[in-house]
């Protein structure tokens, strides 16, 4: 028992760490289409938008900047249509086409909208992320959500070739709670297995170009109580109340590294290979 709920909360914590950057999904559909678009428009044109900038917005517009080739990228809110100006498009702004139709486009072919550090193929229903720049927001919106069952939510994308780009990513947990486990003497034990796996840093082996530098702020809620039902009758002192619910709310960072090896990583990947290694007394041991 205790070693499965170990590995709930440890898969919980892996899960915040590996959310990475996810795909914008605001609750504004012309905001939400907006950045859609700019996300694809940075993958797909790297020559004319060639950095990971924020959507700002100056009304009627919607809109990105890039000081390297100096071009706007918006949208106008008022006729949702598409611009583009300054650079090799001009001092005028040009229109595109209608954001619609654009969408239409993307989604017909599969074209990239996430910024590069992750494919987000499996993010779980309940929980939605918003992209500023390089800094995705994660959320549950103040429900509880189940935990997932594949805490693999966000996967490095498979790099075709070496990028030379090594990121270490390092979760700092501004706060845990487990609500629903009432103890009757001493500290919560869960808090503690919680708290001990907040520190579990991972390093990307030839991350993808443009995942540098990228923040995920996360705020989550999940429902554990069909994990973890008979705990109260199997320890002593222990009541569960459900729900169980773990609340955490923590910040991911990634910073460049020269060795993935001489750090103090956990686990490290090569987005190349597909290649896993996770540190054993001491030492990183191929898992994978």
């Amino acid at each position: 028992m205790g070693k499965c709920i170990k590995n709930l909360f440890l898969s919980a914590i892996t899960a915040l760490v590996l959310l990475g950057s996810i795909q914008s999904s605001f609750a504004d559909a012309i905001t939400d289409d907006a950045n859609k678009l700019l996300n694809w428009a940075q993958n797909t044109f790297k020559d004319l938008f060639p950095s990971i900038q924020s959507t700002q917005t100056l009304e009627p517009w919607l809109y990105r900047y890039y000081p390297e080739t100096g071009i706007y990228a918006g949208v106008n809110k008022n006729d949702q249509d598409v611009y583009v100006l300054g650079g090799s498009f001009g001092g005028n702004p040009k229109r595109i086409d209608s954001l619609a139709n654009l969408i239409t486009q993307i989604d017909n072919s599969g074209g990239n909208t996430g910024i590069p550090a992750c494919d987000p193929t499996k993010i779980p229903a309940g929980i939605t992320a918003s992209q500023s720049g390089n800094v995705v927001t994660v959320t549950t919106n103040n429900q509880c959500i189940a935990m997932p069952t594949d805490t693999n939510i966000c996967q490095v994308p498979q790099q075709p070739v070496p990028t030379n780009i090594s990121l270490l990513g390092t979760n700092n947990l501004n706060s845990s709670e487990i609500r629903g486990i009432t103890v009757n003497a001493g500290p919560n034990p869960l808090q503690a297995i919680v708290d001990a796996a907040a520190n579990i840093k991972n390093c990307t082996i030839h991350a993808p170009v443009g995942s540098e530098n990228t923040i995920v702020n996360s705020d989550l809620c999940f429902d554990i109580t069909s994990a973890i039902e008979d705990l109260g009758s199997s320890i002593p002192g222990v009541t569960i109340t459900p729900p169980v619910t773990y609340l955490v709310n923590g910040t991911y960072a990634t910073q460049m590294v020269a060795d993935c090896f001489k750090t103090d990583a956990s686990f490290i990947n090569n987005a190349v290979t597909g290649e896993t290694w996770a540190k054993q007394n001491g030492a990183f041991v191929k898992i994978k």
